[in-house]
């Protein structure tokens, strides 16, 4: 409420005049930093694939390292790390921070649940070999995924790789079979 007029106040009682800020001036996103392109974020080869709260995942991956099942050449840290990009292309597909379904597809495809066959466990264990410690493979193996997989469930998936089936979830139906190492 205010003060009448007619009410002595005290110099250090009285209301200040507040400083205005001047209206800003236009904004150009000139800064180094800048996405300057239509598109947003670029897109491509190795390139990874934006989305919000992605180290949630990891936290994801610590809970089902329990659930995997390693041929006797592999390692958990590979594992996780490898699948970790898959996991987090198909959150980011859908907007999304990853969630548990998102790592259980990324495990399924590269056959790290239970029931994996022998030419998919052939296949991925050159591409798994020291995943943990090099990005260019980590990158490699979440490229190799096609969007139509990631946007399958981690049951369909699972019910595909048998029979080669693997080979057309990663669309690999063109290519020829790898050697056996």
């Amino acid at each position: 409420m205010a003060q009448p007029e007619y009410v002595p106040v005290a110099l250090r009682d009285r209301v200040r005049v507040s400083e205005r800020l001047p209206t800003p001036d236009a904004w150009w996103p000139d800064r180094v930093g800048e996405l300057r392109q239509q598109g947003g974020q670029p897109a491509g080869p190795r390139l990874g694939t934006a989305g919000p709260d992605q180290g949630y995942a990891l936290k994801l991956a610590q809970l089902m390292t329990d659930r995997l099942v390693l041929g006797p050449h592999d390692h958990v840290e590979d594992a996780v790390t490898g699948c970790l990009g898959v996991a987090l292309r198909r959150a980011a597909c859908y907007g999304r921070a990853p969630v548990i379904h998102d790592l259980e597809l990324a495990f399924a495809v590269w056959g790290f649940l239970a029931g994996a066959p022998e030419d998919l466990v052939a296949f991925r264990r050159p591409l798994f070999d020291g995943a943990a410690h090099h990005y260019g493979d980590q990158r490699a193996i979440a490229d190799r995924v096609p969007e139509s997989t990631l946007r399958l469930g981690a049951d369909e998936v699972e019910g595909r790789l048998g029979g080669g089936g693997w080979r057309l979830l990663l669309g690999l139906e063109g290519d020829d079979p790898p050697a056996s190492a």
